[in-house]
């Protein structure tokens, strides 16, 4: 049994900021179940939104979070991140990571600005934010005497007190799949972090990494706590339409910096179905896409951005711009096909202000968790500041937590399982379940769709279980169990709500009710 202070399961801007923020004190753990830097925050494009400059205000911010968030935004949560917001981008200023600069070589930082903010306060490295930030924080995790990380390691589920046959609902840890020596280790720790990202990969088409499957939501869920508001998947209007692309997408900035939308004939349409046009919030714009995509049987629309000069597009986009050349588009001269695709989660393990959930000594951040920031639809680049603000709210309260009685914690048993002979039963099993999720629980539904998808889902959630109980686990099934479990979850969501909001639009109920309520789902009780 392997024991630390806190635990840490996932490797993203929120896990690596709160392991740095608790290692002087004490024995951190990391695990991730591929490399340090293979999670969704190392693809993130935009930046980091944040009031920096004398024209802005914490309450425009809070405002525009609230519009975008359709209603649903805990007013609280939102006005607790934003006014945090500065400081969280100084803390990572502090520890090196590269921001553009204005150009002229000012020593101002230069800020974007993305769809549904009323100024520019989105700071950013070029178009690489997230790989800039995920690589300075890394460099120091790996360097720090008190950060152990343990690549290639996928968690298998929390070990609770339930789960130990006791009355108390503390977790103490988790049993955690060694990949690479086909092993479940079983980690204690007084505290345990899920930091696992979001679940992009139940959908066939997505702008997240593959190890985006839900993992932490899922874990959550199995263990007692409650999710929230899962129906709100936010689609990114613009992923990059190209057999050969893989999930490459073209950055919200691009229309914050002048890129228009248009049909194949060159006529542009964003203004027919919002006033602002495409710097709407992204649920409009992707819900326009998908629009017109169906009514004129387009595989995608352009995004043009090759009025700019060429040196802006070369500073400002190098990565998008090197991308698209290899591909043979040159965006200085032609547009950008575009598709929407699925980008981010909404909803989760529900959370309080300290980063806590429903268990003891379970926390969760990031886009695992609903913290109530994001409401019905995420505003853009407030994803990597509420990981930076709730990263910090939980290294708070964990080191002003008293310390608990070490458990001695039982082995993982495999001893009544055998290994699997048929593994073609996972992959089909993943490819059905993403397909089918993307044709029924996608930017538009309906409650015949959700219905088709909820007997899908109880179908393979009754084969997985029955794998789970009989085989070796392995990664894949792993991933698999918690993306059946995160779908669920999704459809559940959806179902209960019976209006359109946000990202969540139905056909059978278009409407917007009076009284917006979150979507809240509590787990069954298990003697």
């Amino acid at each position: 049994m392997l024991q630390f202070d806190t635990l840490i399961i996932g490797s993203g801007l929120a896990g690596l900021s709160l392991a740095l923020k608790l290692a002087d004190q004490q024995q951190i753990a990391i695990v991730t179940k591929r490399g340090l830097l293979d999670g969704a925050s190392a693809w993130a494009q935009g930046g980091i939104a944040a009031v920096q400059t004398p024209d802005d205000s914490p309450d425009e911010h809070i405002h525009d979070t609230l519009t975008a968030g359709a209603g649903l935004c805990d007013e609280q949560t939102t006005r607790f991140v934003v006014e945090r917001g500065a400081a969280a981008v100084n803390w990572l200023i502090e520890q090196g990571v590269p921001f553009s600069r204005t150009e002229g070589g000012s020593s101002d930082f230069h800020l974007t600005r993305e769809g549904g903010h009323s100024r520019r306060r989105i700071i950013h490295a070029a178009d690489a934010t997230g790989k800039a930030v995920q690589q300075t924080l890394a460099d120091r995790a790996l360097a720090h005497p008190n950060i152990t990380v343990l690549e290639q390691h996928i968690a298998v589920d929390l070990i609770t007190g339930r789960k130990l046959g006791k009355a108390e609902e503390n977790c103490h840890g988790a049993y955690v799949l060694d990949k690479q020596h086909d092993r479940v280790l079983t980690i204690a720790a007084q505290n345990t972090v899920l930091a696992t990202g979001g679940a992009g990969k139940v959908y066939l088409y997505t702008t997240n990494p593959d190890t985006a499957t839900g993992d932490g939501i899922a874990m959550g869920w199995r263990a007692g706590c409650r999710v929230s508001n899962m129906e709100f998947m936010q689609f990114h209007p613009t992923c990059l339409y190209h057999p050969h692309a893989k999930s490459f997408l073209i950055s919200e900035a691009v229309r914050g910096e002048g890129g228009i939308l248009k049909l194949p004939d060159g006529t542009r349409f964003m203004p027919q179905h919002d006033e602002r046009a495409e710097l709407a919030p992204r649920d409009v714009v992707a819900r326009a896409i998908d629009y017109e995509m169906k009514k004129g049987g387009l595989d995608c629309v352009f995004l043009d951005i090759s009025h700019q000069p060429e040196s802006f597009l070369k500073e400002h986009f190098p990565t998008i711009y090197t991308r698209c050349l290899a591909l043979g588009i040159d965006i200085t001269k032609q547009p950008i096909p575009v598709v929407p695709a699925m980008h981010f989660t909404c909803g989760g393990v529900i959370t309080d202000l300290a980063a806590r959930t429903d268990i003891n000594r379970l926390y969760a951040i990031g886009e695992t968790a609903c913290t109530g920031l994001h409401g019905a639809n995420r505003l853009a680049s407030n994803s990597l500041l509420e990981c930076l603000v709730f990263a910090e709210a939980a290294a708070n309260n964990i080191l002003q937590a008293p310390a608990i009685a070490r458990e001695v914690l039982p082995n993982w048993d495999d001893s009544r399982v055998t290994d699997a002979d048929e593994l073609v039963v996972v992959s089909h099993n993943w490819d059905e379940l993403r397909r089918f999720m993307w044709d029924y629980v996608g930017i538009v539904r309906t409650s015949k769709r959700l219905q088709r998808a909820q007997h899908r889902i109880r179908l393979l959630h009754g084969e997985i279980s029955e794998y789970y109980r009989n085989f070796h686990v392995s990664a894949d099934l792993l991933e698999l169990r918690n993306l059946v479990q995160a779908a669920d979850l999704i459809v559940q969501s959806a179902q209960s709500r019976h209006e359109s909001r946000g990202l969540h639009y139905s056909k059978d109920y278009p409407q917007t009710l009076p009284d917006p309520k979150p979507t809240i789902l509590t787990p069954p009780v298990h003697p």
